[in-house]
């Protein structure tokens, strides 16, 4: 059996292992245990979130009680994105907080994510020993009495989540009362994206907000983009915003239907940033999947770009350990350390029509400030991940490489929260790396599906 954590948290397909409601107890029950270890005020709730999922309500409940075993109060959030249980966990002193949400994943997916009381997500060491505590199936010892835990509901500390971004936007103005498009994916963002523009002073289409359980990311959404962008067609919007199931992450979309993805959004922030001398470090943070084109224009800018693995929680840490300020990847996920712990979708719309608002430019003039070289990726369904010794897999990466022969490159790598084998070029020509992509996916398939 692998790893049970992942890159973010435990995922994987909902009521079978390790997601059943009897497991999901126990990780709760047992991460409880490890959060009670790790602070040393235990009188403190646990705040609880989920997205739209069917099975939401029923690791929700197992989660709830698993918590509540163990002696510690459960405060329920309902339906809120993944950085807003990382906010209230940290500003109403939480002794930790649980999402549950599979992100971008399809609906019949779920997964937990813990954070800290500090509210970023558990480091390794905690996942290890909660790992290794499930796996020995050692005897708990629970409180009984008066000493177990109560579970209530309270979504009101969401608005202190919202109220928190709306300072980014509320000593900003525009000329003109800026149209947005939002596209809420069906997901946690759903109830609150709408209302939260329209307070700011924007007009406000939304799309992907009418959840029931199964169509959550289903053709909508950050990893569906075209859906947005047939909406904006239909009339002028400044901007639109395509969030995930969780909303930790988002992409933009411009006026005349061109994406910006988070390599894009990456290098604007920065540039911006700069430009007022308030990019601690000269730098930023991303990860090997970020196109060539971000590296060639923040090397013109003189901003350096330090990189990590693929998620999150390896951004975070480069982040801390290098002292910047921003960072990300290109799916969207991006992390503003002055204003989150974690990725925060809403967090990173703001943030750009702070930018629109003060330079006067569109997101697509923003958006001029990289060129994007031909990126092809194409995810491949796999039974094992392991690809790494399998000799004909290295050689048609190698024959690929030595192809390009410097003028792109070339990464195969498994995803660290599917079953998928992810394999990527870059490259001057995409009819080039259409093909060369192509033999490396055909090989992979023949060995490892």
């Amino acid at each position: 059996m692998g790893r049970l954590f992942g890159t973010d948290g435990v995922r994987a397909k909902a009521n079978c292992y390790p997601l059943t409601g009897d497991n999901a107890f126990k990780i709760a029950q047992i991460g409880t245990k490890h959060l009670l270890l790790n602070h040393k005020k235990q009188n403190r709730p646990i705040f609880i979130g989920k997205d739209t999922r069917r099975s939401g309500d029923m690791l929700e409940y197992a989660v709830a009680a698993g918590v509540a075993s163990m002696g510690a109060d459960v405060k329920l959030l309902g339906v809120v994105p993944t950085p807003a249980v990382a906010y209230i966990t940290r500003e109403r002193q939480g002794l930790g907080g649980i999402v549950i949400s599979a992100s971008h994943n399809p609906f019949y997916d779920n997964g937990i994510k813990i954070f800290s009381a500090d509210g970023y997500k558990i480091p390794d060491l905690i996942e290890d020993a909660i790992e290794a505590d499930l796996t020995s199936n050692a005897k708990q010892d629970i409180p009984t009495n008066e000493k177990i835990g109560l579970i209530g509901r309270d979504e009101t500390p969401v608005k202190c989540w919202l109220e928190h971004l709306k300072k980014l936007l509320k000593d900003t103005t525009s000329k003109k009362r800026m149209k947005i498009a939002l596209d809420c994916s069906n997901g946690a963002l759903s109830p609150w994206a709408t209302k939260f523009f329209s307070d700011l002073g924007f007009s406000v289409d939304s799309i992907g907000i009418t959840p029931d359980g199964i169509n959550i990311n289903k053709d909508c959404g950050s990893t569906h983009p075209s859906t947005l962008i047939e909406m904006m067609k239909r009339e002028h919007f400044d901007a639109g915003f395509a969030f995930d199931g969780d909303a930790d992450r988002v992409i933009a979309v411009t006026s005349n239907g061109e994406i910006v993805d988070g390599d894009f959004i990456l290098a604007i922030v920065a540039r911006y940033l700069k430009t007022r001398d308030k990019l601690a470090g000269n730098s930023m943070v991303t990860t090997v999947m970020s196109n060539l084109g971000l590296d060639i224009a923040m090397k013109h800018l003189d901003i350096k770009i330090h990189k990590t693995r693929v998620g999150d929680r390896f951004v975070l840490e480069e982040m801390q350990k290098t002292r910047t300020i921003i960072g990300g990847e290109q799916s969207g996920h991006i992390i503003f350390s002055d204003y989150s712990t974690t990725g925060d979708g809403l967090l990173t719309a703001c943030f750009l029509l702070k930018i629109m608002r003060e330079t006067g430019s569109s997101l697509k003039e923003l958006s001029e400030v990289m060129s994007k070289l031909p990126q092809v990726l194409v995810n491949i369904p796999v039974k094992t991940k392991i690809f790494e010794g399998i000799t004909p897999i290295q050689d048609e990466i190698k024959l690929a490489e030595d192809r390009l022969n410097g003028r792109g490159r070339v990464l195969v790598r498994p995803s660290g929260t599917e079953n998928l084998v992810r394999v990527m070029a870059e490259g001057p020509d995409e009819k080039e790396i259409k093909f060369l992509v192509t033999g490396i996916a055909k090989v992979i398939s023949s060995h490892l599906c």
